[in-house]
């Protein structure tokens, strides 16, 4: 019997969509700008969804994500998608913790957010391929943690970045 038939359905459709997202980061020389922002519109907010509904409930985790990108392979993504980004790869952030404390503006990049969660969902995937199902569930329980901590805000900070790219692309082509 296949381990991740055990899997709760919700576990099953994030790991499908964190491997859609990684192979569409993979497949980035496939893309023009607006392919790429429609893409990830909606791809990302799916993987919103279905993150908030991973409940494994589990006293202790005793696993850790292993980190199985390595840094050229992040700066090689991340250069890729500032290349199709070009000129719309930089946005203004206004929920970094730095922007409390600062009278100038925060600057983010729509190319190192998505490397970012790119790197997130690789290594899960890395780490859940051959693991059993009870190392599954904890490992999909940390990523729940990451999402909440860290890759949550990121995935929501692009998402407005694209989504206004998106806007003032449809506004330009009427």
């Amino acid at each position: 019997m296949n381990n991740q038939s055990q899997l709760p359905p919700n576990s099953l459709t994030f790991i499908a969509l964190a491997n859609e997202y990684c192979q569409t980061v993979e497949n980035i020389h496939d893309f023009d700008r607006n392919t790429l922002v429609s893409a990830m519109l909606k791809l990302l907010p799916r993987l919103y969804i279905v993150a908030t509904d991973i409940n494994n409930p589990l006293s202790a985790i005793d696993v850790d994500i292993q980190f199985a990108l390595d840094e050229q392979t992040y700066e090689h993504a991340r250069e890729l998608i500032s290349a199709v980004m070009a000129q719309d790869d930089v946005y203004l952030e206004v929920f970094e913790e730095d922007m409390k404390y600062s009278d100038t503006p925060i600057a983010a990049t729509v190319s190192e957010n998505l490397a970012d969660l790119y790197q997130e969902f690789f290594n899960l995937i890395y780490s859940v391929k051959d693991a059993d199902t009870e190392t599954q569930i904890q490992l999909l329980t940390l990523c729940k943690e990451n999402f909440k901590e860290y890759w949550g805000q990121t995935l929501c900070n692009v998402m407005r970045a694209l989504h206004a790219i998106s806007c003032e692309s449809h506004n330009n082509d009427n």
